[in-house]
C-alpha cells in the first residue's frame, strides 16, 4: 500500500502543504507534485465528476506521489469507503456538527478495531494494488489484517467545521477515538456566524485558538485555508495547508513555484498552542 506523504508529514511534526482541485485536470497533479505540495483536496461537494474521472485523478496520484484528500458529495459509507478503496489518501468531510456525526463517519471510513469498514475480497481496487498486495500472502486472512493495518496508518480522516453548532460542540468531538483532525471552513462558518446572537458569536482568530487547545489535549492535528503567504505569518500549525492555490492550470504551472519558494522563507515562530501555555 502506498505511503502518506501527509501522515508522513505529520507524524515527523512538519506542516503539510494542499493545493485545491476541482476540475479534471491531469497535469495539475504533476505541477503540484513537483511544487512541493504533499496532499491535494478534491473537492466533489462543489464540482461534480463522474466515477471515471475520479478514478483517473486517483490513479495519477499514485503515479505522481501526492495524496488526494477527497470531499466528497455525501456521506454514504459504501461511497466514502470507496474512494479509500479507489486510492485517496484521506477525506475531508464537510459541515461536521457533533459528536454523534464524528463516531458516525469513524465507523464508516476506519478498519476494525477502530471502526466498522468492510474489506473487499483480495481487495481488487488500487489502494491494494488491485488485490497483489493480499494474493501474496501464504494466508488471505493475513493478508487482510496485514492491509487493514496498513490502511490504519497510512490514510485520514479529516472533519470540517463549518457552522457555530460544531464550534459550540468542539470539545466533545475532538474527545472521539479515531480520527486524525479538523480543518476550518472560514468562508461558511463566518457567513452563519454573522446570524447568531452576539454573545455567541465567535471571530476566526478565536475558534483557531480554540481549535489549536482541544487539538493538543487530544492529540488531534488541524488547519484552515490560506489565502495567501502573509496570512501564513498570522499564524501556524501542525496540518498546514500552506495555500490552496485555485483550480486553474495556469496558476499551478505559472505560480505554485515561486508560491513555494515563498512559503519556504516564512518565518513560523511559535505554535499557537505554544503561544497559550
Amino acid at each position: 500500500m502506498r505511503r502518506s506523504r501527509a501522515m508522513e508529514k505529520i507524524r515527523g511534526g512538519k506542516e503539510v502543504r494542499i493545493a485545491g482541485l476541482g476540475y479534471v485536470l491531469p497535469p495539475f497533479l504533476a505541477y503540484a507534485a513537483h511544487s512541493g505540495y504533499d496532499c491535494i483536496i478534491l473537492d466533489l461537494e462543489h464540482h461534480p465528476m463522474d466515477d471515471g474521472e475520479v478514478l483517473t485523478l486517483l490513479a495519477l496520484s499514485h503515479l505522481y506521489d501526492i495524496d488526494i484528500m477527497v470531499r466528497p458529495e455525501s456521506r454514504g459509507g459504501v461511497r466514502l469507503g470507496r474512494f479509500l478503496e479507489d486510492g485517496a489518501a484521506g477525506l475531508l468531510i464537510p459541515r461536521v456538527n457533533s459528536a454523534a456525526e464524528v463516531r458516525d463517519l469513524v465507523e464508516k471510513v476506519k478498519f476494525p478495531p477502530v471502526g466498522d469498514r468492510g474489506m473487499a475480497a483480495r481487495s481488487p481496487n488500487l489502494w491494494a494494488h488491485f488485490g497483489l498486495e493480499v494474493a501474496d500472502d501464504q494466508e488471505l486472512h493475513d493478508g487482510h489484517v496485514s492491509l487493514a493495518n496498513q490502511a490504519l496508518s497510512e490514510t485520514f480522516l479529516i472533519l470540517q467545521l463549518e457552522t457555530p453548532a460544531g464550534i459550540a460542540d468542539l470539545d466533545e468531538m475532538a474527545a472521539v477515538p479515531g480520527f486524525e483532525g479538523f480543518f476550518v471552513g472560514p468562508a461558511d462558518l463566518a457567513l452563519r456566524m454573522q446570524y447568531e446572537p452576539e454573545e455567541r458569536r465567535v471571530s476566526y482568530e478565536e475558534t483557531l485558538r480554540r481549535l489549536s487547545t482541544a487539538c493538543q489535549r487530544h492529540d488531534l492535528v488541524w488547519g484552515s485555508f490560506a489565502g495567501d503567504v502573509a496570512e501564513l505569518r498570522e499564524f501556524t500549525w501542525p496540518w498546514c495547508a500552506a495555500a490552496v492555490v485555485g483550480h486553474r492550470l495556469g496558476s499551478v504551472a505559472c505560480g505554485s513555484g515561486g508560491l513555494r519558494e515563498r512559503v519556504g522563507r516564512v518565518d513560523r515562530g511559535p505554535r499557537l498552542g505554544e503561544e497559550l501555555n
